[in-house]
């Protein structure tokens, strides 16, 4: 399909901003959502629109079969073993909680550690400080190599008798390089020690198998792959997910509760407490099989690649075109990255500027924060040089 035909399937993008046409590059914060998915989403809203597997009624059972299929299909897209391994939640950050505190509170006591890389998200951080104060254990930091990646190597050496859990991204948001989770996982399976994945962008831009990267847990977020926001897969391996107790208490997720005691279901139901996100789950769908159909031009990413290093007034952090995808974090020397942000905003570009969530990440750099541009399937080669001619007038306004 042609770019401009792609373009036509996201109502979104056919807007200005100050009167210019909108170019959205601010897609691995949310990414667009294309009309099979808004449509979806209206129609469940308005024709199924019921709790799930409780009652017996017509509409109940279409919201329940909808939903269900979508279990299945996730399943199938991930290559999971098994259905019981599709934990559907909020997003990314809700899945991380969840194992944070339910593989916590199974498998990690005091004096136990938990590893995670110094490239995570706040999300695949704060929650497992809050553990290790909660249980006494101790937080380690996998340090990245010197283009921005995790190496197999590093991590052998930081593991220890005491390692729990290894928590890293599959790809960093600020570095935009894709990890050696493969390698990574083989590593910490050596040493008996079980890994979570946060894909909340590897989900988008490569293909996942979580039985051949060899992983344990994998997470990641449906409005980052054009699926309706506040929906979000955890999957989690078999055995592990049945030894860990639920993360919230309430309807749905009991077996039987009395006040002498009560009783949990199975996985995956016994972590999906409560009313789920019954309109907007199935959006997963259709919301994947776009992802599937269409990648981003890879001359966009050889293209915005090559103007960004070539310019001696810019500093481009996740170095390597070989594992490169189309996002791209950098500084301008003697331009703040929010000024610039603000000026290419009035150019009718969106893009995102600041600590990206990953303010350990920035010391790490010697950054205060970043401009960030990341690509989707829906822009075009055009957007990609009118982005760079627009950063250049930018930065020749602020230096």
């Amino acid at each position: 399909m042609q770019r401009q035909n792609i373009r036509e399937l996201f109502p979104a993008l056919d807007q200005k901003v100050y009167g210019k046409p909108l170019v959205y590059l601010d897609n691995a914060a949310t990414a667009q959502r294309p009309n099979s998915v808004v449509e979806l989403q209206a129609r469940l809203a308005r024709s199924s629109n019921a709790n799930i597997h409780r009652a017996v009624h017509k509409l109940a059972s279409d919201a329940t079969e909808a939903y269900e299929n979508t279990r299945e299909y996730v399943r199938g897209f991930l290559n999971a073993k098994s259905r019981s391994e599709i934990v559907f939640t909020s997003g990314a950050t809700a899945s991380l909680n969840l194992v944070a505190f339910s593989f916590g509170e199974a498998f990690i006591g005091k004096g136990d550690e938990v590893i995670v890389s110094v490239a995570e998200h706040h999300s695949n951080i704060v929650p497992w400080q809050m553990l290790c104060d909660r249980k006494g254990a101790s937080l380690k930091v996998l340090d990245i190599d010197e283009n921005g990646r995790l190496s197999h190597d590093a991590l052998e050496k930081l593991i220890s008798e005491r390692t729990k859990i290894v928590a890293i991204s599959h790809i960093s948001n600020v570095l935009g390089l894709v990890n050696p989770v493969r390698d990574l996982c083989a590593v910490c399976h050596k040493f008996g020690v079980p890994v979570l994945i946060d894909g909340a962008q590897g989900i988008v831009h490569v293909k996942v198998d979580v039985q051949e990267i060899g992983c344990d847990f994998y997470a990641f977020s449906g409005h980052k792959i054009y699926a309706a926001t506040g929906t979000g897969v955890l999957y989690g391996r078999k055995e592990l997910l049945d030894a860990m107790p639920p993360f919230m208490g309430g309807g749905e997720m009991i077996k039987s509760v009395s006040f002498s005691g009560t009783t949990y279901a199975e996985s995956p139901t016994k972590f999906e407490a409560g009313t789920q996100n019954i309109n907007a789950v199935p959006t997963l769908i259709p919301a994947i099989e776009f992802a599937k159909a269409h990648e981003t031009d890879p001359a966009i990413t050889e293209f915005v690649y090559r103007k960004l290093t070539e310019d001696e007034r810019i500093t481009l952090y996740g170095t390597g075109l070989e594992h490169k995808i189309p996002l791209f974090s950098f500084a301008v020397k003697g331009a703040h990255h929010e000024d610039l942000a603000l000026i290419l905003d009035k150019m009718g570009i969106a893009v995102r500027s600041g600590q990206m969530c990953a303010e350990p990440l920035m010391d790490r750099l010697g950054v205060t924060g970043l401009l960030r541009a990341s690509f989707a399937p829906y822009n075009t080669l055009e957007e990609a040089e009118y982005f760079i001619e627009c950063l250049n007038k930018a930065i020749d306004m602020l230096v």
